[in-house]
């Protein structure tokens, strides 16, 4: 013990003295490891999480030959091959079938089957959520209703009262209130076996025990039967608002097993970790939590009994065994902090995929209107360089391969990661991409030389008489003369044309 502390404290040492670029030499397990609560569970689809692991971080099946792929590491203890993915699965879609455990203890994640409250799972589309990380374009994991992946026979995780801990980066932009985007200790038969049967991390805006303070999205502790904020199910922290619309979220629940939990956040791109509970296990729903009673599966994305009415987004956890010290979350949290989650994407002001762009009205009376979502609709509206940051960053799209066309382009939120500008009846909004070919298709536009012989104009990829248009500053896809009034023949040439520029968001 004596020896993994000071290890622990070199850790620390290293981390604080060399600059974050450097940080990646102790990545997580390998902290978790030096602290004497080694990773029993290791899942990343963007990274590896031990230095020395080169293998497999997930599995993708293409759609049109069900042909499988293992994508892996560009090295060893780096970043993922997203490359090996877009090569594979070019002309096709693929969907995520496997996430490899990189621990020695194999506890590989597959698409989950029936359980007491949900039918069989599918995949997760391998496309939907592109990312930048260690300034990589990468992909994390975008789950919808209906999605989730598990294992029921693992080896190493906590059993019967026994003591954990785990971590999960998602997403504060892409949640819900249904049940139960988790990661963690399950049920081995994916039914509700009552009181203390999970120990797993919840992330959503689900208030279970009123109160709950804010509007969430809030990290929770699923122990089966409820989702604790606290020993008595609710909010006893009334500064625990949750953490708004945070792109990257550092997720975090510890758990010795018999009379204590805690529960932490962070933001994953800067800062550290916030403790909204540390204190005793659950004492409603007539107990049961006190000791736990784990049976040691794992869940990614649904409930223990396949609750899957969620949503969520999941980039890197893990599992230990043993609860990790605060110093070693602390140091875990620097590494994640150091990897620069949504960093840019070092291209910018083109059509080239993985470039940040503004797209900026040419029509006379609105030179100065970009393209931006508010309130999840796309609306035109003036930005300067004293505009806010968040107005900056909502005029901020990054250019991706067209969902439904590699020839075209799709917009993606720099701000809402998975999120694209897609249309629906006509109107132009920022939604998650579900993997549906409906809305690849209604997110994919087609560049053109601009209609008024200025810029850029953008065809819609399903509609290609439609062209991307403001009117009235909301954003349709337009026809040159219709029935509808945003179809006007008056100004279409111009309204249509867009420069595009360089992104107001760095």
């Amino acid at each position: 013990m004596l020896a993994a502390l000071s290890a622990l404290v070199t850790i620390l040492a290293l981390a604080a003295a060399v600059p974050q670029a450097q940080a990646a030499s102790s990545l997580p397990c390998d902290v978790y490891a030096a602290a004497g609560t080694p990773c029993v569970a290791a899942h990343s689809l963007v990274r590896a999480l031990y230095s020395s692991y080169n293998g497999s971080l997930y599995q993708v099946q293409r759609a049109s030959d069900s042909a499988t792929a293992n994508i892996g590491l560009l090295a060893a203890g780096g970043y993922a091959n997203a490359a090996a993915q877009d090569s594979f699965c070019s002309g096709t879609t693929c969907i995520i079938t496997k996430i490899y455990d990189q621990s020695s203890r194999h506890n590989d994640l597959t698409v989950e089957g029936a359980g007491g409250a949900g039918a069989a799972d599918v995949g997760a589309p391998a496309d939907a959520l592109p990312v930048t990380v260690g300034g990589h374009q990468v992909y994390g994991l975008e789950i919808s209703a209906g999605m989730g992946y598990r294992d029921n026979s693992t080896s190493g995780v906590a059993t019967n009262g026994g003591a954990e801990g785990m971590y999960m980066v998602t997403s504060g932009t892409h949640v819900n209130g249904r049940c139960c985007f988790d990661y963690g200790n399950a049920e081995t038969n994916n039914t509700d076996t009552g009181n203390g049967h999970m120990d797993a991390i919840n992330f959503g805006t689900e208030c279970w025990f009123s109160p709950c303070y804010g509007g969430g999205p809030w990290v929770q502790a699923d122990l089966e039967n409820g989702l604790f904020q606290s020993n008595l199910g609710y909010s006893t922290n009334s500064s625990n608002t949750g953490t708004g619309a945070m792109p990257f979220v550092t997720a975090l629940l510890k758990n010795n097993g018999q009379d204590h939990f805690a529960l932490k956040y962070g933001n994953a791109q800067s800062g550290s970790l916030t403790t909204t509970y540390s204190g005793g296990e659950p004492t409603v729903n007539g107990g049961g939590y006190s000791p736990m009673h784990q049976e040691g599966s794992i869940v990614l994305g649904t409930g223990g009994d396949n609750s899957n009415g969620s949503i969520g987004s999941f980039f890197e956890g893990v599992m230990t065994s043993g609860i990790p010290t605060d110093a070693a979350d602390d140091a875990v949290q620097a590494n994640i902090v150091s990897v620069g989650y949504g960093g840019a994407t070092g291209s910018t002001g083109s059509l080239t995929p993985g470039s940040e762009i503004s797209l900026r009205a040419t029509t006379a009376c609105c030179t100065s209107d970009y393209i931006r979502h508010q309130n999840n609709a796309a609306v035109v509206s003036a930005i300067t360089s004293s505009s806010s940051t968040l107005d900056k960053s909502d005029a901020t799209w990054i250019v991706r391969r067209g969902l439904a066309s590699s020839s075209c382009v799709s917009f993606e939120s720099r701000n809402y990661p998975g999120d694209f500008l897609r249309h629906s009846n006509y109107k132009l909004y920022r939604q998650p991409m579900d993997g549906t070919a409906l809305f690849r298709s209604d997110a994919t536009f087609c560049p053109t030389t601009g209609k008024s012989g200025t810029g850029t104009s953008f065809a819609s990829y399903n509609y290609p008489t439609r062209f991307l248009r403001h009117y009235n500053l909301n954003l349709y896809i337009a026809s040159d003369g219709g029935s509808n009034d945003f179809d006007s023949a008056t100004s279409w040439t111009d309204d249509v044309s867009w420069v595009v520029s360089s992104p107001w968001a760095p």
